[in-house]
């Protein structure tokens, strides 16, 4: 069965043993996400400069003393780029043009419920007439 690209971003069991899950917390420190993607610290090093979709935080003292952060979402996108590369074995090009892909989509689905709910709050207004009209 063919995968498409939004399947991508719901690795599921990953294919070569499940990942953990993943808990419920709001910020993820480069030795839990590793360990929460079955990758090396270094090689989320490598994706952040390589995927500008990854952006971890930094917080802490001056320079050296800094430590980057994850968010929930971006351990699940950090979960899909390994799963592309590793289990489907994409390519880099072939993932940035998937994680491009996908960004385009949810723009258009962010557009099209904006619009929706432009639509939405006109069809209140004249029901609300309506209704005035019915009671007055």
């Amino acid at each position: 069965m063919s995968q498409t690209p939004s399947d991508a971003l719901n690795p599921g069991d990953a294919g070569s043993g499940a990942l953990p899950p993943i808990p419920a917390k709001r910020y993820f420190t480069v030795d839990e996400v590793a360990a929460l993607c079955g990758v090396k610290p270094h090689v989320l090093r490598h994706w952040e400069q390589e995927f500008t979709q990854l952006r971890s935080l930094s917080r802490g003292g001056g320079r050296s003393l800094q430590r980057r952060y994850y968010q929930h979402h971006e351990v699940l996108l950090i979960r899909s780029i390994r799963q592309m590369l590793y289990q489907e074995g994409a390519s880099i090009a072939s993932v940035h043009g998937r994680l491009e892909y996908l960004a385009v989509r949810q723009a258009e689905d962010v557009q099209a419920a904006l619009e929706l709910r432009k639509e939405m709050v006109q069809v209140k207004r004249e029901l609300q007439d309506i209704l005035r009209e019915l009671q007055g």
